[in-house]
């Protein structure tokens, strides 16, 4: 008897710290992080809108609209995010130095193995991505952006 309740109290601390360490590992995973090291998940993002914008140093519409991406950032509309993602794959240390040297001070994806995205890479550059409050992909922008297109496009697939 009291060999079988050592078992069984075994037992149960095993299946307690199993259910603890799955716990625990599950709450720091992230779909994705931002460079000042935020962790996101698609599902805390649902019910939002989601826009994401690929760029490059290298792209010289990129950062022409970068100044417009910055004034939108600052005054979005309601359940809204913005996120950048550099298209090059650079280190943590290379894409902190890039961004500073082109000013960039909007949230931006720290792009790895592990980052998961609704979309994939685009063919070429610039390109912005609305993601729905449904989590699915509800426009793709190739070219160029502003704020005030953005805003109304977003306006627009919000009424459809």
């Amino acid at each position: 008897m009291k060999k079988t309740l050592k078992v069984a109290g075994f037992i149960a601390l095993m299946l307690l710290s199993s259910a603890a360490g799955i716990w625990v590992y599950q709450s720091k995973q992230s779909d994705f992080i931002t460079t000042d090291g935020t962790k996101y998940k698609w599902t805390s993002l649902e019910g939002n809108w989601v826009i994401i914008n690929y760029f490059a140093p290298w792209c010289v519409p990129c950062l022409r609209e970068m100044p417009e991406l910055h004034s939108f950032n600052q005054n979005l509309p309601s359940n809204t995010y913005l996120f950048a993602i550099n298209y090059d794959n650079l280190s943590k240390k290379e894409l902190a130095k890039m961004l500073q040297k082109h000013n960039i001070t909007l949230p931006v994806i720290q792009a790895n193995k592990d980052t998961q995205l609704p979309m994939e890479k685009p063919p070429y550059l610039p390109a912005t991505f609305i993601i729905g409050p449904d989590g699915e992909i509800k426009d793709t922008i190739m070219g160029e952006v502003s704020g005030a297109m953005l805003r109304a496009r977003i306006q627009t697939l919000q009424t459809l």
